[in-house]
């Protein structure tokens, strides 16, 4: 099961934490190029920054204190928030009629939380 939580993990990283370095490092008016980053156009360059920060950041929180051992309750801490944010876009997707794109936001949902359940369940069994 470890190695399937890894891989989960290893995805979900590539996926947000490259989307949330793309969205600190464009500048809005080149995400909106994008014609599948239509969402943008609800939101300021601030706030798209901040996107990208919780990106990013929940990424590294995803991998780095249960890689290293250091605080790996906030693995899963990561991976609830994670998917909290991915549900935020699930909302914004459903507000805006995007409906095409739907079902990879909603894995994005789904894998940080298999990944933060997994993880609190490991630590519950680790500490009794």
């Amino acid at each position: 099961m470890d190695i399937a939580v890894w891989i989960v993990t290893g995805v979900v990283v590539l996926i947000l934490g490259g989307s949330g370095v793309s969205k600190l490092a464009q500048s809005r008016e080149r995400i909106l190029a994008d014609p599948r980053m239509g969402w943008a156009n609800d939101f300021g360059q601030r706030q798209i920054r901040l996107i990208g920060v919780a990106e990013v950041a929940g990424s590294l929180g995803l991998v780095l204190p249960w890689a290293l051992g250091i605080l790996p309750v906030l693995t899963p801490v990561a991976g609830y928030a994670l998917a909290a944010l991915m549900l935020g876009a699930t909302g914004v997707n459903i507000r805006r009629r995007e409906y095409a794109g739907l079902p990879f936001v909603l894995l994005l949902v789904a894998a940080p939380l298999f990944v933060a359940i997994v993880r609190t369940i490991a630590l519950a069994n680790a500490g009794a």
